[in-house]
């Protein structure tokens, strides 16, 4: 029997789950507690709830086993092509010249985001700083049996050597840029940070650095300086990053300082613009998907085989073929080579000519258009079906974490009543 059709066969359980599973699997009590342990606030997890009230589902979602595999399947392969010489000069390329200076690290908490077809999970891109872990390895942990149709479903999460795999992790990229001994001064580095969206996770990092005796700070990118051989934030001199900027190449003015110390080697920064180059430009996927070009490159068979089958057909929109793919675009997604959590990304069935105007004077990808899988949920007075995607995180292929986000709309968004992240767990 073939691995398509032990899929498809396997499929139908989960699915019944999916859709007729309504009980409640989270136990918030738990998980404040686990976030009490993390921050020593025991108001950390009422605040959280309270400004992000549909950051956390309380629902699973159920996934066979062997689709679970099939996209740890394609994480490998596509690690496997990155190693690969002429791979990486192809997708070096078109990358920014920064993206040359290769000073060790692999990049921390890589995401592979994936949509679950009948014939098999489906990639729909990868992401270098990948958002959520911190928070939903709590939530992991925070689960209840539930559903007995659901016999001993397992949490495939890696949940519970969740904190071990992150400090090997940074201390791997500490040692990957030739420093020895514990990890120096850390700070996690964005624009704005008490900004952002996922600012509490921002903090759950900090903590977790500090637990481990090591100095930590949350960091405004803008605020960098860099004088005399050293990164300071505040005063303090920063050794390492844990870089959470949507400037994957440091072009902008206000980054100078951080850039000019990672060209020098002051600083280990992990993700690094690098590591976006070679995995994150959505470019890549042109070649990720077409598996003859990737035996070309070197990779073997089963590994080029699986990544034409789980990468979705995706292209670049040039004036070559903007005329057809015009004419086709309710069958494509349309994304900016160089975005992120769906900004400026277009489903084709909605595109105004106006906005078709902008992508052919931008620099986007064609993506085939898969529709993500689905999960219902109840709510006080009727159920819903939320729209469900997979993210795997990984370090240097290896998985540290797996996630759902359940959620309506054109892209995942947190704010969808009953959605948010949701643990995964394989039938």
């Amino acid at each position: 029997m073939s691995e398509q059709k032990l899929i498809q066969d396997a499929s139908s359980k989960p699915d019944r789950l999916n859709e007729n599973c309504f009980c409640v699997t989270l136990d918030r009590s738990i998980l404040c507690q686990a976030f009490e342990r993390e921050t020593g606030d025991a108001e950390f997890c009422a605040k959280l709830l309270e400004t992000h009230p549909h950051l956390f589902s309380n629902v699973a979602l159920f996934t066979p086993a062997a689709m679970f595999e099939r996209m740890l399947g394609v994480v490998r392969a596509i690690e496997a092509a990155v190693r690969l010489p002429a791979y990486r000069e192809a997708v070096l390329s078109w990358a920014p010249e920064i993206a040359r200076y290769d000073p060790g690290p692999v990049g921390a908490f890589m995401g592979y985001d994936f949509h679950l077809e009948a014939d098999g999970p489906k990639l729909i891109e990868i992401n270098t700083n990948a958002g959520g872990a911190f928070l939903t390895a709590p939530l992991a942990r925070a689960q209840r049996s539930c559903c007995l149709d659901a016999g001993r479903a397992a949490n495939q999460s890696n949940a519970g050597e969740f904190e071990a795999a992150v400090l090997l992790m940074f201390q791997e990229e500490w040692s990957r840029q030739g420093r020895s001994g514990g990890l120096g001064r850390v700070a996690i580095v964005d624009d704005d940070p008490e900004a952002q969206y996922l600012f509490p996770e921002f903090v759950l990092a900090q903590r977790f650095f500090e637990q481990r005796g090591f100095a930590a700070a949350i960091a405004d990118g803008r605020r960098l300086a860099y004088e005399g051989s050293k990164l300071t934030f505040a005063g303090q001199t920063i050794e390492l990053v844990y870089n959470r900027l949507v400037d994957f190449s440091f072009a902008q003015r206000e980054h100078s300082a951080l850039r000019s110390a990672y060209l020098d080697g002051a600083v280990v920064v992990t993700p690094n613009p690098r590591a976006h180059a070679l995995f994150a430009d959505k470019r890549n996927l042109t070649l990720l998907c077409d598996s003859a070009s990737l035996r070309d490159f070197g990779l073997g068979a089963k590994e080029a085989d699986a990544l034409g089958a789980g990468v979705l057909r995706t292209v670049s929109v040039t004036p070559e073929n903007a005329e057809s793919l015009w004419s086709k675009r309710k069958a494509f997604f349309f994304k900016p080579t160089g975005g992120y959590g769906g900004k400026a990304a277009y489903r084709g069935d909605k595109l105004t000519k106006s906005v078709w105007n902008q992508i052919q004077a931008g620099s986007y990808v064609a993506q085939a258009f898969a529709p993500p899988g689905t999960r219902a949920i109840r709510l006080e007075q009727s159920s819903e079906v939320l729209k469900a995607d997979v993210r795997l995180y990984t370090y240097d292929g290896g998985l540290l974490l797996s996630a759902a986000r359940l959620y309506q709309g054109q892209t995942t968004n947190f704010r969808t009543p009953g959605g948010g992240f949701a643990p995964v767990f394989q039938i």
